[in-house]
């Protein structure tokens, strides 16, 4: 037996005497679980399971151990991973602690940053939102206006962050401040991890057309925040924020991938209700090409982005090409989602009542919110520029 078909087995003998038997099965998605955090609540069993985990290292598996992390290659996580997988056991803990500072503070934080940061994290203790956009600021984010003015060993900090996810049940937020308004605009950004739990920072929700939202506005009154949470230099925030967009662009890819492939199957089951044709092929041959095609393309994306997490558990880290992730993954789910209303007919308008099978309510609900895929992370059209000027080199001088 090699190294890691006994690794794999040591994971098998875990989780069978570790992972609570009411989480069996209840996987929804890679990022569909719990999130941690001062303010949550979580059942007894996802504690349970939580709690072992995290002793083992596995809710960060390939982060240091120095930080709590288990301190494992990346072929070994990718064996956890599939475990995980194969029993539908949803991960211990999920957030863009783990995907998206935690990482950046491993790239960029100071090592007390990471002491005093990546710690809470690994154990769910601290729950992180991103203060990036503003009203005046969405897909040209070097226009932000939020400002922050050194006070001694402290910055204060005046503005306001809009589409801050989950911002009201968060404890830490990470955000970009302008520190100097007198030069380029990219060169006088600064990237500062703020409490939320400090005075004049407060947060209100935002609502969307599909009757439910993640989303806040944040707001910072005169807000003082320690000049030791400045990532990377004062004024060169820049820089360490496109890097964090390359993790967050990558984790979005991910996400949706696992939402398509969840909804493949229930595509064919909702033609099949619709149509009355409980076996057999479909008798709408234009409606059957459609669902192929789409289970095809969700398949083959499905494919690049294993190819890519094998990639970084090797230790390499997403580029500029994972704007090509976020477009395709939006538009995947745009288009899965038109289908599904289409499918379901006069049922995929419904909102609600008792005349409509839940899973069309539902349907009406994730066809409005997908939207917004093509908008929230950078918009398409900043993912299409990215990718020509950074990837395919165009409008760049020979």
């Amino acid at each position: 037996m090699s190294e890691l078909e006994a690794f794999r087995e040591s994971m098998r003998a875990f989780i069978a005497e570790h992972a609570p038997k009411s989480l069996y099965g209840t996987r929804r998605g890679r990022f569909e679980a719990y999130w941690g955090g001062r303010k949550a609540k979580p059942e007894a069993d996802v504690k349970r399971w939580l709690d072992v985990a995290r002793e083992r290292g596995l809710t960060a598996p390939t982060w240091p151990r120095e930080f709590g992390g288990g301190g494992l290659s990346g072929e070994h996580a990718r064996i956890w991973d599939e475990e995980l997988e194969r029993l539908a056991l949803p991960p211990p803990l999920v957030g863009v602690g783990l995907t998206m500072i935690g990482p950046t503070l491993l790239d960029y934080g100071t090592v007390e940053q990471q002491r005093e940061h990546l710690p809470p994290i690994v154990r769910g203790e601290i729950r992180w939102a991103q203060g990036y956009s503003e009203p005046g600021a969405g897909s040209d984010l070097a226009s932000l206006s939020t400002r922050a003015v050194r006070d001694g060993d402290f910055f204060v900090i005046n503005g306001q962050k809009i589409w801050t996810t989950h911002a009201d049940k968060s404890d830490f937020i990470f955000a970009l401040v302008r520190t100097n308004p007198n030069v380029k605009k990219q060169l006088g950004i600064t990237f500062i991890l703020i409490d939320m739990e400090t005075p004049g920072v407060s947060t209100r929700p935002i609502d969307l057309i599909s009757g439910w939202s993640p989303f806040c506005q944040t707001f910072f009154e005169e807000v003082r925040v320690p000049a030791k949470n400045v990532v990377g230099p004062v004024d060169g925030g820049w820089t360490v924020a496109k890097a964090l967009l390359n993790y967050e662009r990558s984790m979005i890819g991910e996400a949706m991938s696992g939402d398509l492939a969840d909804g493949e199957s229930e595509l064919v089951a909702r033609a099949r209700r619709a149509l009355g044709t409980p076996r057999g092929p479909l008798p709408d041959e234009m409606l059957r090409q459609e669902i192929a095609q789409t289970a095809m393309d969700i398949e083959c994306f499905a494919l690049v982005i294993a190819g890519l997490q094998q990639a970084a558990q090797k230790g390499q880290k997403p580029g500029p090409e994972s704007s090509t992730l976020k477009i395709v993954a939006s538009e995947l789910k745009q288009r899965r989602w038109e289908l599904a209303v289409r499918v379901a007919g006069p049922e995929g308008l419904g909102w609600e009542g008792p005349n409509f099978d839940d899973r069309d309510l539902a349907t009406t609900r994730e066809w409005l919110r997908s939207r917004a895929n093509t908008i929230e992370g950078g918009t398409s059209e900043i993912q299409l520029n990215i990718i020509a000027k950074q990837v395919l080199g165009l409008g760049t001088k020979a």
